[in-house]
């Protein structure tokens, strides 16, 4: 009974809290502070202290005589030790006429066993030792990481450098994995943001740019064990990884036990690696993909980005905030509130570390309005500079950044991954630290003359995805359309 007591008691003061923070009741509690007591009419009377200064601890970093650059961070809140790598490598370095060989190798490289264990052994040793070990190959980088407890480390990396030096890219797994490859080709035109995606980026860079490759049926079939194995004794070299631990360990041991597995691999060549293609012009003007089992039509609309290393970088970070950071940004605002054009709509200046990104606005919109929404983003893009962001637009962008930027870094593992991506791209080790003091210095000005130079409108390429008798009304204002074929190619006869 006394428990029953205890939880009816419990029950009315949380309903007696709730009926306070929604106003309904003008009361105070006795005795409660005045600040609590206090009411404001509008979100802009809160008022909150400075923000205090944060922290942000650093990783040590080691280079082993043999070029492998070891970043490591305790954190013994737990009994869990991570690991993660970065592999110079990457989709952006495949030949033309073996596109997914990165992609494969990435996947075989751990599915596809070690001179130690099969694939299927490693599987039945990591479920034992409630582990993780995963690799992938991207446009930019390869990765790799694992988990473990504590206790389990010194074996569990073992195993880990195995997959990275000695993987054997078991010819059945590999087939297992090109097979999957193939399944994807054979879907890649179901889903219509995949289909906006993928056509947008070859508007962007060019079809002749390694980043709007994608597999296809030929490339696939045309790839060996022989390549997967050449792509990794090509780029898998200790000169070529940065390795970064973080969790509940001591740092000279573990240090100790990095040397003692991978200190004996042989550094790989000097290697300046090709800089990937990308066209020097966005062709503008307006694309059309058809796809008539639609309800709805997709958008794209934009040009070139930047890169991280841009002097408008932070302007452009609040730039993109303004636009579609929040549910009170212009976007969601005008277009989805107001307007009621859209549920989804995005916007902003794509920031890349090591090649341009892609300056974007996209939208999903009833195909009966397809043309109002097109006009919409044009509007919204054009009025970052006929109606450019306020000071009180640039303060509330701010402080959303600056407040959300602790979440970013509020674990050691979060923040030794930035450092990671820092070290593997060549930026600063004070990038991180120096995040919020470069927001807090741009000035409006600086925001809206941002704004102006990297969204331009006039140069917009203008894709859209969906049904021809929909989305014909809209389009037939354009004197020309330039339609995308998105066929996928025919297999290889006997494949």
């Amino acid at each position: 009974m006394k428990g029953m007591k205890f939880q009816h008691r419990s029950f009315l003061l949380s309903g007696l809290w709730a009926v306070l923070s929604l106003g309904l009741v003008e009361f105070v509690l006795p005795g409660m502070p005045a600040s609590v007591q206090a009411q404001v009419e509008k979100v802009e009377e809160l008022h909150f202290p400075p923000l205090p200064d944060l922290v942000i601890p650093e990783p040590q970093r080691v280079v082993l005589d043999n070029g492998l650059v070891v970043l490591l961070m305790e954190d013994h809140e737990l009994p869990l030790v991570g690991v993660s790598a970065f592999i110079r490598t990457g989709s952006r370095l495949e030949p033309q006429g073996k596109i997914g060989l990165a992609s494969l190798t990435g996947t075989v490289l751990r599915t596809g066993g070690t001179k130690n264990r099969t694939g299927d052994e490693l599987d039945e040793y990591l479920e034992g030792k409630a582990a993780g070990i995963e690799t992938a190959i991207g446009d930019t980088s390869g990765t790799a990481s694992m988990s473990c407890l504590a206790e389990d480390f010194p074996e569990v990396l073992k195993v880990f450098g195995d997959v990275l030096r000695f993987p054997v890219f078991d010819p059945e797994k590999l087939k297992i994995a090109k097979n999957q490859v193939m399944a994807e080709i054979s879907r890649q035109n179901d889903d219509p943001d995949g289909i906006l995606s993928r056509e947008f980026k070859k508007l962007i860079y060019g079809k002749e740019s390694p980043y709007t490759w994608d597999p296809t049926y030929a490339t696939v079939s045309s790839i060996t064990r022989e390549d997967v194995m050449r792509w990794h004794a090509t780029y898998f070299h200790p000169n070529r990884i940065i390795l970064g631990v973080s969790g509940d360990f001591q740092k000279e041991k573990v240090l100790a036990l990095i040397k003692t597995i991978f200190g004996d691999w042989a550094k790989g060549p000097e290697v300046m690696d090709p800089t990937a293609f990308i066209q020097p012009a966005v062709p503008a003007g307006v694309f059309y993909v058809e796809k008539d089992d639609m309800t709805q039509a997709k958008i794209a609309m934009g040009h070139m980005g930047i890169r991280r290393d841009d002097p408008d970088y932070y302007s452009l970070v609040i730039v993109n905030q303004i636009l579609s950071g929040s549910f009170g940004a212009r976007l969601f605002s005008n277009i989805r509130s107001k307007q009621g054009l859209a549920y989804d709509v995005h916007g902003g200046v794509g920031l890349q570390w090591d090649y341009p990104g892609m300056a974007i606005l996209s939208m999903s919109t009833k195909t009966e309005t397809t043309g109002k929404g097109i006009d919409a983003l044009i509007t919204e893009a054009r009025n970052m500079v006929a109606d450019p962001p306020s000071d009180d637009e640039v303060a509330k962008a701010k402080t959303s950044i600056l407040n959300s930027f602790v979440f970013s870094v509020d674990s050691p593992a979060k923040v030794l991954g930035k450092y990671l991506t820092y070290e593997y791209y060549g930026y600063s080790s004070t990038w991180l630290k120096e995040f919020r003091q470069g927001i807090e210095k741009v000035t409006t000005t600086e925001v809206r003359m941002a704004a102006q130079k990297h969204l331009r409108p006039s140069e917009f390429a203008i894709l859209v995805v969906g049904p021809r008798t929909g989305t014909k009304p809209a389009l037939a204002r354009y004197d020309r359309i330039q339609e995308l074929d998105i066929r996928i190619p025919e297999p290889p006869a006997g494949m």
